[in-house]
């Protein structure tokens, strides 16, 4: 103790530059360590660049730009797909996108009167005073919460759907489902409703399932198709029911007679043979609405 006191400046500059060597030698463990996990993280990288350089075709220049140009290309088309994909337009529609109760309320109510009116001067036949699956909604001066805008989207869904069958020219509408997005819903016929739901698809669409049951001929079948493929809308058919529509003689199980082997001696003069006698249809849809998130 007593050679430490004579020295005390010794000693203390000897700790001092112990410890500042221990500091050195951890400084250097870890740059030594850094240093060989970013070799190893090199030399794994340079070896799957050799295994990609190995693989056929070769990553080369031209591999390359031909990639880029695909993905132009992909790109382009997913441009023009858009097109299709056209969202149907929400009834009401507010420009910041709030819909408000008393808004919805003189929607659903205008809107079912608009279709019933498009119905008749169409000539197309719908149960009286129909509501299109919103009977329980039709009245409402107040909805659940979160279902305002949903069920504005639904509505909007709805009529473009009921423009198209109206367009068609078919018979009559004989129901439309969708699904139950309230609990308003409850109150209403469950005729109105389907047990499936809006699923999303990643983070690229939203879809939307309804059915539709209506009464048409087989000409106008092809119609409502075909205006649903040509939309700008993307209505995807997922499915249909196709039977004789009730009234029609194959529908109550009585087949029509067979023609006679030789029909023209027991035809009247001039009379023509019937060949083709189309019966009237009824018809279910199962259709999706397909909506971009993107």
């Amino acid at each position: 103790m007593g050679w430490i006191k004579r020295n005390l400046l010794f000693t203390i500059g000897g700790v001092i530059a112990l410890a500042l060597l221990g500091a050195s030698i951890f400084y250097n463990y870890k740059s030594w360590r850094h240093n060989s996990d970013s070799w190893a993280a090199l030399q794994s990288a340079y070896n799957e660049l050799g295994n990609d350089y190995k693989q056929v075709p070769t990553p080369a220049q031209t591999n390359i730009d031909m990639a880029r140009l695909q993905e132009r290309q992909l790109r382009d088309w997913i441009a023009l797909a858009h097109a299709h994909f056209v969202p149907v337009a929400p009834i009401p529609n507010p420009p910041n996108g709030v819909v408000t109760p008393t808004a919805l309320s003189e929607s659903l109510r205008r809107t079912i009167h608009d279709m019933q009116v498009q119905a008749v001067a169409a000539n197309v036949e719908v149960p009286d005073d129909y509501s299109f699956s919103f009977v329980a909604e039709r009245n409402l001066l107040t909805f659940s919460p979160g279902s305002l805008n949903a069920l504005a989207s639904h509505l909007g869904e709805v009529k473009a759907i009921c423009d198209i069958l109206f367009d068609a020219k078919i018979n009559g509408i004989d129901n439309i489902q969708r699904e139950m997005i309230s609990e308003n819903d409850n109150a209403g016929p469950q005729s109105d409703y389907l047990t499936e739901r809006s699923r999303t698809v990643g983070d690229l669409a939203v879809i939307t399932p309804y059915a539709v049951t209506f009464r048409c001929f087989s000409g106008d079948l092809g119609n409502v198709l075909a205006k649903m493929a040509s939309s700008d809308h993307c209505f995807i058919v997922t499915g249909i029911n196709v039977r004789p529509a009730a009234g029609v003689n194959a529908a109550q199980g009585q087949n029509p007679p067979p023609p006679p082997p030789n029909p023209e001696p027991n035809l009247p003069n001039g009379q023509l043979q019937t060949v083709l006698d189309e019966q009237l249809l009824s018809v279910t849809l199962g259709i999706e609405v397909v909506k971009l998130t993107k």
